[in-house]
């Protein structure tokens, strides 16, 4: 790569501009076949800037979309007001149904409702498919063939998870303060989305170069009705 800047410049260039996660693929695909490093040269410059970050607002963080650039959790209040719109409030509903959609996936709308109790409205289902963090994976095989919804990666991706053995012990989510804690954070609009994104993971995150995470769904204990 005569002429060319550091691999790690351009390595880090591309998290900071993609404004979401890359896979080490994606990355290996910014260089001719001619001039493109291996992959453990990759990772090596990965490892190096998630350590160079340790100490700054920023960190890098590996989800199951692949690497990403973010601002760390602490920071991300004082950053979120770089945009005027006020982040979204999500109903309790609408999170409880996320939830249950999550762990005990794939699951049908009537399922969640003799879960919850009550009925779950169209909305709440149309913001969340809307957002694309349920997807409809089929339909359960019984009379009306109800839709199955399952979570995606994008619904990883924005939670900071690796894979769902990263979410929250089921005891955590039996606590009537878990649902009430601050509500996520709305990204910007894509014409406004800043290169360096204002999400903040929740879980730990795998350390850069290890293999990632079976996203199998874990085996879980069902939540009480």
């Amino acid at each position: 790569m005569s002429g060319a800047p550091p691999l790690e410049q351009i390595i880090e260039g591309a998290l900071l501009a993609a404004g979401g996660p890359l896979t080490l693929e994606r990355l290996l695909a910014l260089f001719a076949d001619e001039e493109r490093p291996s992959r453990d040269a990759v990772l090596d410059i990965l490892a190096s800037l998630e350590r160079d970050y340790r100490d700054r607002g920023i960190e890098l963080v590996r989800v199951a979309g692949g690497f990403r650039v973010q601002v760390r959790r602490g920071a991300a209040p004082w950053v979120a007001r770089l945009w005027e719109e006020r982040p979204a409030r999500y109903s309790r509903a609408l999170l409880e149904t996320l939830a249950l959609i999550a762990y005990r996936q794939p699951i049908t709308r009537g399922e969640i409702e003799v879960i919850r109790g009550v009925a779950v409205s169209t909305h709440i289902i149309r913001t969340l498919t809307e957002r694309e963090w349920v997807r409809n994976v089929g339909h359960r095989d019984v009379p009306g063939r109800p839709a199955l919804y399952a979570t995606t990666r994008k619904f990883l991706d924005y939670f900071g998870l690796g894979s769902l053995n990263e979410l929250p012990p089921l005891a955590e989510i039996r606590d009537p303060a878990f649902l009430d804690q601050a509500p996520v954070l709305e990204q910007p609009k894509a014409t406004e989305q800043p290169p360096i994104e204002t999400q903040a993971s929740l879980p730990a995150q795998p350390t850069i170069g290890e293999e990632p995470p079976n996203t199998a769904l874990p085996n879980l204990e069902d939540p009480d009705p």
